[in-house]
């Protein structure tokens, strides 16, 4: 059958890919529109997977919630024009609805994932790639900055109000520096270890008392203690009361876990 310019035109919407290839795809399937999608997904995918070993450095943070449960993924790609492609951005939240059916914990590609992604390098022509994803359940709080660069999920246990863990997650994107772990027992041992010899060994080379020089030691791991934990910065929402998360926190109440991504780090 003739191939027109509107078959083609039409199928170039469809795809997004060059008219040349679009000519070249009905032609090789007669004119059949759906054969000649599959045909270029098939080709051009190829293509597309040569480029895997090209940076993709760039990328949108995603969001997607349910009643109990939240998502959150980091889709990349090698530009940040690519990464402001309103498909790019459809598919990234598209990917992270489709993880809230998966199970709690790091996020699989599934095929239906594997699928959009074909997609846009297809249409976008780059490298495009799912860097990582996680799904939490329970009373979860999330945040994603307007950049779709940055955003944050807070995993809390008991009674604790939506609010405060949405604004428990916008700290978590703000604070400088950004929290290591949820309290003292999430700290990395070997770097609290090291944080207590070295304000042991300022406290002795002070020339104070060995008494004192102690207290002293022990006033400044705490410090950092509360300057690395969640629990322990001051509350940003609330600057001006200065008074650290853990006050903020109903009865009974704890924050299990957070995680925050940033776009490429």
């Amino acid at each position: 059958m003739a191939i027109t310019a509107k078959d083609v035109a039409g199928l170039r919407q469809r795809t997004g890919v060059g008219m040349m290839d679009c000519t070249k795809a009905l032609e090789e399937t007669i004119g059949d529109v759906q054969a000649a999608v599959e045909l270029l997904r098939k080709k051009l995918k190829g293509k597309m997977d040569e480029r895997a070993d090209r940076a993709a450095g760039e990328g949108a943070i995603a969001i997607a919630r349910s009643a109990n449960a939240a998502v959150m993924i980091e889709l990349r790609s090698e530009t940040d024009f690519a990464a402001r492609n309103e498909g790019f951005l459809q598919a990234s939240r598209k990917i992270a609805q489709l993880a809230l059916e998966g199970p709690d914990g790091e996020v699989t590609v599934t095929p239906e994932m594997t699928s959009l992604i074909d997609e846009l390098r297809i249409t976008i022509k780059e490298n495009i790639s799912l860097a990582r994803g996680i799904k939490l359940s329970g009373p979860v709080g999330t945040y994603e900055h307007h950049n779709r660069q940055v955003g944050a999920l807070v995993q809390g246990e008991g009674a604790i109000p939506e609010d405060l863990l949405n604004g428990l997650c916008q700290h978590v994107t703000a604070a400088t520096p950004t929290p290591l772990a949820v309290d003292e027992s999430g700290l990395p041992a070997d770097e609290v270890d090291r944080q207590r010899t070295e304000a042991i060994e300022e406290a002795k080379a002070s020339g104070k008392p060995a008494e004192i020089a102690e207290k002293i030691a022990t006033g400044k791991l705490r410090k950092w203690i509360d300057d690395n934990t969640l629990l322990g910065q001051i509350y940003l929402r609330e600057l001006d009361a200065r008074k650290p998360v853990r006050d903020y926190l109903p009865k009974g109440a704890r924050i299990k876990c957070f995680t925050r991504y940033s776009v490429g780090t």
